[in-house]
């Protein structure tokens, strides 16, 4: 990339600062640093004075791990042509990314592993989206390849044990906590209760051994049913 392009960064650290900037002059000649801030109140002054291109922002400002989440929103919101890439320590807060992601920002790059690198710059000015470095790919990539193992064991599951839209719907309102009445009024499951505790011995039937099907009861049948991945305890949701 030859064009020539003008950064904000947003840090308030200063040992990271000078970090990022002597990245910036060793591995990114094309960029411009035209000031640097370190909290909400100076890079408005900054703003106020000439807009840059993109803008580097730190999540975790002044002691806060969200401020960097508002000041991407009212960016973004105000001047949307200005790229937005951030720059966290933040590894674990993952919920922090996609309310950063949410906010607008083009892309996120952890303080880990490889650092910021120019490839990350150059995607962000080149116009992608969702531009992540090395170290938040693979926790990502971990977390699809989790999130497909959990859906096909639970695909497989509803499969071998003949498990209908009645039955999960079934198994899912009572792991949270509704009786078979209060099932039973549920616009989705047009059974009454009686229908629902043969139900519930059919399901016992099916997920049971012979050897275990006595003195089973709801609780026993709502843990076998998130064991075998036909219900997922993480995803609970109750229908209208």
């Amino acid at each position: 990339m030859d064009k020539k392009f003008s950064v904000i960064i947003v840090e308030d650290a200063r040992l990271e600062l000078k970090g990022t900037e002597e990245i910036f002059r060793t591995e990114i000649p094309e960029a411009d640093i035209i000031g640097t801030a370190s909290n909400e109140a100076e890079l408005e002054a900054l703003l106020q004075k000439e807009m840059p291109d993109m803008l580097l922002l730190d999540l975790g400002l002044g002691g806060s791990t969200t401020a960097g989440v508002d000041i991407c929103a009212k960016v973004k919101s105000r001047f949307p042509a200005v790229k937005v890439l951030v720059f966290t320590g933040e590894l674990l807060n993952e919920n922090l990314w996609l309310d950063v992601l949410d906010a607008g920002a083009d892309g996120i790059t952890l303080k880990t592993g490889e650092l910021l690198t120019k490839h990350e710059i150059y995607s962000v000015m080149g116009g992608k989206r969702n531009v992540f470095n090395q170290p938040l790919l693979e926790k990502l990539v971990e977390r699809f390849r989790e999130s497909v193992t959990r859906d096909t064991a639970h695909k497989k599951s509803l499969i071998h044990y003949e498990i209908d839209r009645y039955d999960e719907c079934f198994l899912r309102h009572l792991a949270l906590g509704y009786t078979k009445e209060m099932i039973a009024s549920l616009k989705t499951m047009p059974f009454g209760v009686k229908s629902l505790e043969k139900r519930q011995a059919d399901l016992i039937s099916r997920l049971f051994g012979e050897s275990e099907q006595r003195g089973i009861n709801v609780t026993r049948l709502v843990v076998r049913a998130i064991e075998l991945h036909i219900i997922d305890v993480d995803n609970l949701e109750a229908d209208e």
